[in-house]
């Protein structure tokens, strides 16, 4: 469609108004909602198909990237399921009176499976969450600083996990000294933690 320029008294046409009046200069057309032009003598903009397109490519793009999510927050899930349960187990080590070795061996036992399938648990977690910031962008750009403070988090869970292995060592050989009461306040760090860590995805503060 050629554009028609009224005229304005006291104003001068630009030259572009009159190339357009003259319909040497075609208005812009676009292939999608990025904002691509069409090449001379591309068919009509239709936004009816470039939003299916744009759906398309969109759901193409979504659709693996969910489930690469979903995965993520199941084995986020199941790797603090761990992480909970496994200090309980150091209380009630603890806790054992001078003598029960029967007891002791069995809670040692639950301990070391627990802290085994755990840690398999924790890697598909780190690395789902790796391919959502490397491989989808997520977080990625200005404004996101609250992926980098979810990442000093997941450090710190990290290291938490790692101290439980080496208390777990410790009370295997009877070296470890604190009590259950201890145990129970360090059971709580992952509580927090995790809630930091959802607050930062959920809210996005900065």
């Amino acid at each position: 469609m050629r554009l028609a320029c009224s005229a304005v008294p006291g104003l001068r046409p630009s030259p572009a108004s009159a190339r357009l009046r003259a319909g040497g200069l075609a208005a812009p057309r676009f292939t999608s909602l990025s904002g691509a032009l069409l090449p001379d003598g591309g068919k009509a903009f239709q936004p009816g198909s470039v939003r299916a397109s744009f759906l398309a490519e969109r759901a193409a793009y979504t659709a693996p990237m969910l489930w690469v999510k979903t995965f993520h927050i199941v084995f986020i899930a199941s790797w603090f399921a761990g992480l909970f349960y496994l200090p309980r187990i150091f209380v009630n080590l603890a806790m054992v009176v001078p003598g029960s070795v029967a007891e002791r061996d069995r809670l040692l036992l639950m301990a070391h499976k627990l802290l085994r399938f755990t840690t398999l648990l924790a890697l598909p977690a780190i690395g789902l969450g790796l391919w959502l910031w490397l491989g989808y962008g997520i977080g990625q750009g200005p404004g996101n600083g609250w992926l980098h403070a979810k990442l000093g988090v997941v450090v710190l869970i990290v290291l938490y996990h790692w101290s439980c292995t080496r208390m777990l060592r410790a009370l295997a050989a009877n070296t470890d000294q604190h009590s259950h009461r201890w145990f129970r306040w360090f059971n709580e760090i992952p509580v927090l933690l995790l809630v930091v860590a959802v607050a930062l995805v959920v809210i996005k503060p900065f």
